[in-house]
């Protein structure tokens, strides 16, 4: 009886803790939005862009917060299903400032954002996922104003017990090198969490 009760009591604990790596593989949940939209220097009535937001607004809702309701905040993701969960979450809330834009980051122009409209815009473990990531910075950089203010937020390569492979995480100094090719000024790199590393780029005018 003492076995059988030790066994799921095992089972129990196996089963929380892969619910728990479930909730924090996407690595959003690990960082601090405020800290994050604090480094790209919103306010408010600035228009800004969460581009690849994922499905629960981590970062959306407390942009949508920042630039209040004379603000923009363009939640953009290449998954529509992801969307419809940010739309329904920012009506919940009462925000009717965010606005939803499905694109393919990594294709010039497809994100239905003017050209020099945005404040600010993030990418926050997105290039990970890619290996087009000069694309996306050109796309990130069309729609920035001129001193506009990019933030890139991805995982430190180190091997970590969750999150994606260490073969998979990008290098910040490539990284540099590669928004400073596209038309970026490297302005600061700085701790997103106790696994993130964050840079910031400022669009020249």
């Amino acid at each position: 009886m003492a076995i059988r009760h030790f066994t799921q009591r095992a089972i129990g604990l196996w089963l929380m803790l892969f619910v728990i790596m479930v909730h924090i593989s996407g690595g959003t949940q690990l960082l601090d939005p405020q800290k994050i939209w604090q480094e790209a220097e919103i306010a408010e009535r600035q228009t800004v862009a969460d581009l690849g937001c994922g499905g629960v607004g981590h970062f959306v809702i407390p942009a949508a917060r920042l630039v209040g309701e004379d603000g923009t905040v363009y939640a953009v993701d290449i998954l529509k299903s992801v969307l419809q969960n940010v739309a329904s979450r920012a009506r919940l809330e009462g925000y009717k400032n965010v606005k939803t834009v499905w694109s393919n980051l990594e294709v010039p122009g497809a994100t239905k954002v003017a050209d020099k409209s945005l404040n600010a815009a993030t990418l926050i473990n997105i290039l990970f996922q890619s290996k087009g990531h000069e694309e996306i910075l050109r796309e990130a950089k069309r729609m920035l104003k001129g001193e506009g203010t990019l933030v890139i937020v991805d995982w430190k390569k180190e091997s970590k017990p969750f999150g994606p492979p260490t073969v998979d995480r990008v290098n910040p100094n490539e990284l540099k090198k590669k928004a400073i090719k596209v038309g970026f000024s490297f302005v600061k790199e700085f701790e997103a969490g106790p696994y993130h590393f964050g840079l910031v780029f400022v669009k020249p005018v």
